[in-house]
């Protein structure tokens, strides 16, 4: 028997741009699945760096996108829009939304979304889309890592940084990663990080070159920006490659860029929540064909830090900023 679908559901809205209290619980309409899209009970969501962004006022939603945060989810099909082929009535699924995920119902277009892997839950299935996606596009389409080379991730106990780690070493990487504590390095290097550098004790840019006898790494995945940008030009060995993903230390940098032509660097840089259903649907395919196959035998996992319901997401977000979780923060919605 089908689910009966409510007229109005609960969802997290943002009152007014600010701190973290700003995130209250109110009363929104259940989106209708347009062609092509699932309609899903939400059950999890994941939360994640730019719904901070969003909730200070520096970071709206794409055009056409949800206003409520939330970029991941995981739960069950409740109700599909015309055309709709891959998934049926019932059917868990985690997804990747451009927006609309902190609240009990969701639409996203069935390309998006992908089965839950065997044996796991929805807390653990919601934890994965977000990073998933950025690390693969970012780390082995954008920065194409292969099996033998060294990889440096900064922030490497954050959502990100977890993902990065083991999806790097399950390809064959040599993995390095900055984290700011030495409880960060360790869980950073049970994880599978070969060295993990804490960087409020140690420079990486002479930990990296002392790690690789002088020839500092071949990618470097870097969120903080600022600073580190010209230092991961030091960091970085001949013809290496630097992929930004954030600015957690600002956006504007002060770089000697004799060291890009010299060293032969590349320098490229991506957002994934604007790009278009047929560019993310093409990332979950590779995902589900090399990456998924991972997930069911645990060779790579979600590091799960904490679980909020849905009501207490401002929690969620005090979190996230006060910079002591390892791993991902999730909403029970259930």
């Amino acid at each position: 028997m089908a689910e009966e679908i409510p007229t109005v559901m609960t969802a997290i809205e943002i009152s007014s741009p600010g701190g973290p209290r700003v995130l209250k619980a109110g009363e929104r309409p259940v989106p209708a699945p347009k062609s092509g899209e699932l309609l899903v009970r939400v059950r999890s969501a994941g939360v994640n760096r730019p719904d901070v962004l969003q909730r200070q006022g520096h970071y709206p939603p794409p055009q056409g996108a949800s206003d409520i945060p939330g970029l991941e989810i995981s739960g069950d099909v409740v109700a599909t829009g015309e055309g709709v082929t891959r998934f049926r009535l019932g059917e868990r699924v985690t997804a990747l939304v451009a927006g609309g995920g902190y609240a009990q119902y969701c639409t996203v277009h069935e390309s998006n979304a992908l089965p839950i892997p065997a044996g796991y839950g929805y807390i653990e299935a919601a934890a994965i889309p977000e990073t998933f996606f950025t690390v693969w596009h970012n780390v082995f389409e954008r920065g194409a890592l292969q099996s033998g080379e060294t990889f440096l991730v900064h922030g490497g106990s954050s959502g990100i940084g977890t993902t990065a780690i083991q999806l790097a070493k399950a390809f064959g990487a040599s993995v390095f990663t900055t984290a700011g504590s030495g409880d960060k390095c360790e869980a950073c290097v049970k994880l599978g990080a070969d060295h993990a550098i804490n960087y409020r004790k140690e420079d990486f840019v002479e930990a990296v070159k002392r790690l690789t006898d002088g020839k500092g790494a071949n990618l470097i995945l870097d969120m903080v920006g600022g600073d580190y940008v010209d230092r991961n030009y030091d960091a970085a060995a001949i013809d290496g490659r630097i992929v930004q993903i954030a600015f957690l230390n600002g956006a504007k940098a002060t770089t000697d860029m004799t060291k890009l032509m010299v060293k032969r660097l590349q320098h490229t840089g991506s957002t994934l929540r604007a790009r278009t259903i047929e560019f993310k649907a093409g990332i979950a395919r590779e995902l589900e064909l090399n990456v998924w196959p991972l997930l069911a035998e645990r060779k790579v996992a979600p590091v799960i830090d904490m679980v909020y319901p849905l009501h207490e997401a401002w929690r969620a977000h005090e979190r996230m900023e006060d910079g002591q979780h390892i791993g991902k923060i999730v909403l029970d919605v259930s």
